[in-house]
């Protein structure tokens, strides 16, 4: 399936988001912004009472947290068959945000507790929590460092040893702090961040944290497999063998693989 779209309303639609905000120091992208369509690969079934937080693929592995209060959890999911293995449930009071996977651990963040949770990767058990300040939305990992967003234009860059915050990157495009940021995920040497509510991913340089690319999703899901349950698109995963590129949605009964034209 091949989606054909207005680069000018995509532009539209995510400069609205930072029109308001205040305007960044960054200096203005050398190369030029560029936008991505999509083709639809391959669709693979999605749990419909997954409100997915956080994606990742690894080692053959679609790793996933879910959120709201008393149905988030960290889970894996066999990809052909759509099959889920609950890994790890949180307490009633935590509401499940982005999740990452770095060498032997797995880092999952909430909303408004301020608690990070972090799994041994091999016995899937819970070693350790870690507090932060202000909300967590996305996560995701270079191979060395964690990157954190907050639902602000901000995204904070942790030391994976320590957890502490080494520096933090105000993301803008065209020139203006673009928030909302929400789920994370490092796609060849890029940071790859869905914004919030809206259809659109944007594209990162994770040093100066100018956008440098939108892809636009609109249209991905179809209107006749939406429900009253249905959300926004929120999730992104990467197999780095294959060049595969996955993307979903809050309780969409889908996984969609894609792939990108530029525009």
């Amino acid at each position: 399936m091949r989606v054909i779209v207005s680069v000018i309303v995509a532009i539209a639609l995510l400069a609205s988001c930072g029109n308001s905000a205040k305007k960044s120091k960054t200096e203005t992208p050398k190369a030029p912004l560029k936008y991505y369509g999509y083709d639809v690969i391959k669709r693979y079934p999605h749990r419909t009472d997954a409100y997915t937080q956080g994606l990742q693929f690894v080692d053959g592995i679609l790793w996933e947290g879910t959120g709201q209060y008393g149905e988030s959890r960290l889970q894996r999911i066999d990809l052909a068959s759509g099959r889920v293995e609950v890994v790890a449930t949180l307490p009633k009071e935590h509401f499940g945000e982005g999740i990452t996977l770095l060498n032997d651990k797995i880092y999952q963040l909430t909303w408004q507790s301020g608690i990070m949770h972090i799994y041994d990767r091999k016995s899937l058990k819970k070693v350790a929590t870690h507090r932060y300040r202000g909300e967590g939305w996305g996560l995701t990992t270079d191979g060395e460092s964690l990157y954190m967003s907050d639902g602000t234009s901000d995204i904070r860059v942790l030391d994976s040893a320590t957890l502490k915050v080494k520096r933090t990157v105000n993301v803008t495009l065209n020139g203006e702090s673009l928030p909302y940021l929400n789920e994370l995920e490092w796609i060849d040497g890029r940071i790859w961040a869905n914004v919030y509510t809206y259809d659109q991913i944007a594209i990162i340089n994770p040093d100066s944290g100018v956008v440098e690319g939108i892809v636009d999703l609109r249209g991905l899901l179809d209107a006749s497999l939406q429900t009253e349950e249905t959300d926004v698109l929120n999730g992104i995963a990467y197999d780095a063998e294959q060049k595969r590129i996955f993307v979903t949605g809050k309780n969409w009964s889908y996984i969609f693989e894609i792939k990108l034209y530029e525009q």
